[in-house]
């Protein structure tokens, strides 16, 4: 059978909000891959201020959309391949696509979709993949639907990655590794320790991964930049862009010295200004100057894996730089050489390094190497307190007391957590954290829409909400029927009968994304029901 190809250099243009063609590396004006779905970034973190970085999205289209339109274009050319190379490929399809979209949804025989992404994201950014697969026709708009997509980071699909390709064979039971995937949006770097005692083939998170926004599209914002400023005064500044379009394809990619001149050949003979180092259609850059181009993203890296180094200075001595941008033999060589110096043994992948992402996307569905994550932020639930007159921080929120239906005085925003920033999770491991509500009528009582917040800052206790309150973020409600849940019933302080309704939001956090549950006691019997997560 012949190689699958697994990375697809895809740009496409729109005509109005239709995608007017599929052209592949063809294409004139588009949504290019690697930019579009910046657009899908969480709005915390470093990422906030990008928005002069990242083209605009095509015309009267959302960011879902285009992804959906991505999507569609993938399985397009899925399907193609399948049924262009199998005997009775046609045949073949077409039972996958009857078995995903069963209504029944008990088909084994259909598509599961493993989407990833970079590390940085997390529940509403999967939440809108999973819109997007929905619209592009992936999956049903059901709970069977739903289940046959999955997610993993990028930072973890790199991992099974190079655990496939035996990268990490000289790894000692114990010891450390920082895999660095750098591709054209972000640097995504996660830290793993071969667990003991459990096999050569599993691994633990030990640390936050992390996010950051200075893959190599970053590189052509800084060559941007500078020919802006240096074509400012020539009648060049006018074709900027087909002067940075030729550097992306062919000088940014070739880069290796910075002590020789660089090129980027991009017009004809006639086309000349010796002002600027334009002759017969090709610029000269100096390479020092080129070099600037990747430095934010070199440092970037060195710096995180330096992180990792003085958190864990015992056991991270291994590094795997992989990905799209780790192809750059300037980049690699500059972050091999400092790392190198420091210490640290840095590996890339002799081949197919482009291939890191989407090649361990599918050994992450098949092997599952990974058994612990670690929580990124604190997550816990928002709630009132009885008011204690005595306590100092009660007294500094006593405006804000309230009478609750109860008849008891209450002051609001005490943070309960439930899982702590940093903490090792196992993927079968559920946190839970216990709610209530009282109400004067049963019928108040019968759905709930609790909320799960998260804490963001550098408190590692953190109590009020009004402390450090712009690191305190919503991370989703769910939607649950609690008409199963039986009711307690008591007189409040005014003689009148209230009901109060109690129980508890379990998650799974160890999971690469999260679900919950509700979870209740009858005569002391556990009882549980699925809720849905909604994020805003």
């Amino acid at each position: 059978m012949a190689e699958a190809v697994s990375t697809v250099d895809v740009q496409w243009w729109y005509r109005g909000s239709t995608v007017a063609c599929n052209c592949g590396s063809r294409a004139f004006k588009v949504a290019d891959r690697e930019k579009f779905k910046l657009h899908l970034r969480s709005k915390f973190g470093n990422s906030k201020n990008l928005v002069e970085d990242i083209p605009p999205l095509p015309p009267g289209k959302t960011v879902v959309e285009v992804i959906a339109d991505f999507l569609a274009y993938l399985l397009e050319c899925t399907a193609t391949y399948i049924q262009d190379t199998h005997p009775n490929g046609k045949t073949l399809w077409q039972d996958f696509l009857s078995a995903t979209h069963s209504p029944t949804g008990a088909s084994n025989d259909g598509i599961d979709f493993v989407l990833s992404h970079p590390n940085g994201w997390e529940g509403k950014e999967q939440a809108q993949m999973r819109d997007a697969a929905v619209k592009a026709q992936l999956i049903s708009d059901n709970a069977e639907g739903q289940d046959r997509i999955s997610f993993v980071t990028e930072g973890e699909a790199t991992l099974h990655f190079a655990v496939q390709n035996e990268l990490l064979s000289h790894i000692e039971q114990s010891e450390g590794i920082v895999v660095v995937d750098a591709g054209g949006g972000t640097i995504d770097v996660s830290t793993y320790k071969r667990q003991q005692d459990q096999g050569a083939q599993a691994f633990e998170e030990i640390s936050e991964a992390r996010c950051y926004f200075h893959g190599s599209v970053f590189v052509t914002v800084a060559a941007r930049n500078f020919l802006k400023k240096n074509l400012s005064e020539s009648d060049f500044l006018d074709e900027i862009e087909d002067i940075i379009s030729c550097f992306d394809k062919t000088t940014k990619l070739c880069f290796r010295d910075d002590q020789d001149p660089q090129y980027i050949k991009f017009g004809g003979r006639k086309d000349n200004d010796p002002h600027v180092n334009i002759r017969f259609g090709q610029m000269k850059l100096e390479g020092v100057d080129v070099a600037t181009f990747f430095r934010a993203s070199i440092d970037c890296i060195v710096q995180a894996v330096m992180d990792q180094k003085k958190k864990f200075p015992q056991i991270i001595r291994h590094v795997v730089l992989a990905g799209g941008f780790s192809a750059s033999d300037w980049l690699f060589h500059k972050v091999r050489d400092i790392l190198t110096n420091k210490g640290m043994t840095v590996i890339r992948p002799e081949n197919n390094v482009v291939k890191a992402v989407s090649d361990g996307v599918i050994s992450f569905y098949l092997d599952h190497y990974v058994r612990t994550r670690v929580a990124t932020v604190t997550y816990g639930v928002a709630g009132n307190v009885a008011y204690d007159p005595s306590d100092f921080e009660h007294q500094k929120r006593a405006s804000t007391r309230f009478e609750y239906i109860d008849g008891c005085l209450r002051i609001p925003g005490r943070f309960s957590p439930i899982l702590l920033k940093g903490t090792q999770v196992k993927e079968e491991e559920v946190f839970s954290g216990s709610f209530g509500r009282c109400a004067f009528t049963p019928a108040d009582l019968r759905v709930v829409n609790p909320k799960i917040i998260c804490y963001r800052g550098q408190n590692m206790s953190p109590v009020w909400c009004d402390t450090d309150s712009k690191n305190f973020t919503d991370v989703f409600k769910l939607v649950a029927d609690v008409s199963r849940v039986p009711l307690a019933s008591g007189i409040n302080t005014k003689g009148r009968k209230f009901y109060q309704l109690s129980y508890d939001v379990v998650i799974m956090f160890g999971l690469t994304e999260l679900k919950a549950q509700l979870r209740w006691f009858e005569n002391d019997v556990e009882k549980r029901s699925p809720a849905k997560l909604i994020y805003d």
